[in-house]
C-alpha cells in the first residue's frame, strides 16, 4: 500500500513540473507588441512626357481599284490576260468581235469622202459668184444661195468626220484594256459570252497594292474628348502635320512599315455614332491584301507633363469617383479625389487632383486609415515574371 502511494505522489509531482516548464516556455515566446506607425509603400508623383495612342479596328482597301466593263456590245472572242497576274494600264484584256464595227468605220470613211467631194464645187461656185456680184453680173440672191450651199457642204463634212471618229472609237473599244496598272482578279466571262455596253456586271477587277488604305472607325464622343484635351493644353500635337499610324495584323504581329493618317470623314454615321478615319500604308511586298481585318494604333498627341499613377493605387469612393491615398503633412494619411482621363498601359493618366511631389500610397493601403500617421517607404515593384518562369523551369526539370 505504501509503495503504491509513493508511486502516485511521484507521478503527480512529475506532471506538475512538466506543466510549470511548458508555462515558462510559453511566456518566453510570446510576441511583443509592435511600436510606431505602420509602414506603407509610396510613390512620388513626377511629371513625364507621354505619347498617347488609340487602338482602333478596321479593314484594308486598295489604293486604286477599277472595274473592267465593256463600252461596246458584242461577243467575247478571246480573254488575253491570266487571272491573278499583274497588268499595266492600257494592256489588252479582252477582244470583242470587231467585224460590225470595222464595217461601220468603213461606211463612215466613205461618207466623209462623199462630203469632201461635195464641198469642192460648192467652194468654187461661191468664189466665182463673189467676184460676179461685185460687177452686178449675178444677183445678190444668187450669191447668197451659193454661200449657203458652201456652208452646208462644210457642215456635212464636219458631221462626216465626227461620224468617222465615233466609228473609230467604237472599233477601238472592241479591245477592252486595263484602266489602271495593278493585279487583276478572276474573270466573270469566258470566250463566246455576249457582253453589252456599260453593263452593271464587271468583267474583272484591277486593284493596285503598292499602297493600301486602312479605314478605321472612332466614336464621335472620343473625337470630341480628344479635341477638348488639345484645346485645354493637356495634349499637344506632334507637329508632324500628319499623324503617324502603326498597324497590327490579324495574327497579332506588327506590320513593319508605319503609315500616315490622310483623311477624316466630315459627317457622323447616324446608325453607329462614329466617324471614319483613313490611313495609308506602303505595301512594297504586298503583305496587305484588300479586306483584311487589322488594328491601327493612332498617335493622338503628346502630354509633356503627364502624371501617371499605377492602377493598384487608385480606388473608388461610394459615388464611383476615383481617389487615392496620399501621405500628407505630419506624415498622416489623406484621401485625395482625382480625375482620370484614360489608361496608359498599367497606369492611369491623371488630369486633376494631384501635383508633382505628392506621395501616393501603393502598398499597405489596408493599414492607411485617413488621419492616421504612417511611415512612408519607397515602393519597389517586384519583377515576379522572371522568378516565376525560372521556378517553373526548375520544377519541370525535377
Amino acid at each position: 500500500m505504501r509503495t503504491m502511494y509513493r508511486v502516485k505522489l511521484i507521478t503527480v509531482a512529475g506532471l506538475l513540473a512538466t506543466g510549470m516548464m511548458m508555462t515558462g516556455c510559453g511566456r518566453k515566446t510570446a510576441p511583443k507588441p509592435q511600436s510606431g506607425p505602420p509602414e506603407v509603400g509610396v510613390m512620388t508623383v513626377l511629371p513625364q512626357r507621354v505619347a498617347l495612342t488609340t487602338e482602333l479596328s478596321g479593314r484594308t482597301s486598295p489604293y486604286l481599284i477599277a472595274e473592267v466593263r465593256p463600252q461596246v456590245s458584242g461577243i467575247i472572242q478571246k480573254r488575253i490576260f491570266t487571272e491573278g497576274s499583274d497588268v499595266k494600264a492600257g494592256e489588252v484584256l479582252y477582244q470583242i468581235d470587231p467585224a460590225t464595227y470595222r464595217a461601220a468605220y468603213a461606211s463612215a470613211k466613205a461618207a466623209e469622202a462623199r462630203a469632201e467631194a461635195n464641198l469642192i464645187p460648192a467652194r468654187l461656185k461661191e468664189e466665182r459668184f463673189r467676184d460676179l456680184v461685185k460687177i452686178k453680173a449675178v444677183s445678190q440672191q444668187d450669191y447668197d444661195n451659193a454661200y449657203a450651199a458652201l456652208k452646208q457642204a462644210e457642215a456635212d463634212l464636219a458631221s462626216a468626220r465626227a461620224a468617222v471618229e465615233t466609228a473609230r472609237i467604237n472599233l477601238a473599244y472592241t479591245r477592252v484594256t486595263a484602266p489602271i496598272s495593278g493585279r487583276i482578279g478572276r474573270s466573270t466571262v469566258t470566250n463566246g459570252a455576249l457582253v453589252t455596253a456599260n453593263q452593271p456586271a464587271a468583267l474583272a477587277t484591277v486593284q493596285q497594292f503598292g499602297s493600301m488604305y486602312v479605314d478605321v472607325t472612332q466614336s464621335s464622343a472620343e473625337l470630341l474628348k480628344l479635341k477638348q484635351n488639345l484645346a485645354s493644353g493637356l495634349l499637344k500635337n506632334s507637329g508632324a502635320g500628319q499623324a503617324r499610324v502603326k498597324l497590327l495584323l490579324e495574327d497579332g504581329s506588327a506590320y513593319p512599315l508605319p503609315g500616315t493618317l490622310k483623311f477624316s470623314e466630315v459627317t457622323v454615321d447616324q446608325s453607329t455614332g462614329s466617324i471614319t478615319l483613313r490611313a495609308i500604308f506602303p505595301n512594297p511586298k504586298q503583305t496587305l491584301l484588300p479586306g483584311m481585318f487589322v488594328r491601327a494604333i493612332l498617335e493622338e498627341g503628346v502630354s509633356e507633363k503627364a502624371l501617371l499613377i499605377p492602377q493598384r493605387g487608385v480606388t473608388r469612393n461610394p459615388a464611383g469617383n476615383a481617389m487615392v491615398m496620399v501621405v500628407g503633412a505630419e506624415e498622416k494619411v489623406e484621401p485625395r479625389p482625382i480625375k482620370v482621363v484614360r489608361t496608359v498601359g498599367d497606369n492611369w493618366l491623371v488630369s486633376d487632383g494631384l501635383k508633382a511631389g505628392d506621395r501616393v500610397i501603393l502598398e499597405g493601403i489596408q493599414k492607411a486609415r485617413p488621419g492616421t500617421p504612417v511611415k512612408a517607404v519607397p515602393f519597389e515593384s517586384k519583377p515576379a515574371a522572371a522568378p516565376t518562369g525560372a521556378t517553373q523551369s526548375a520544377a519541370a526539370k525535377k
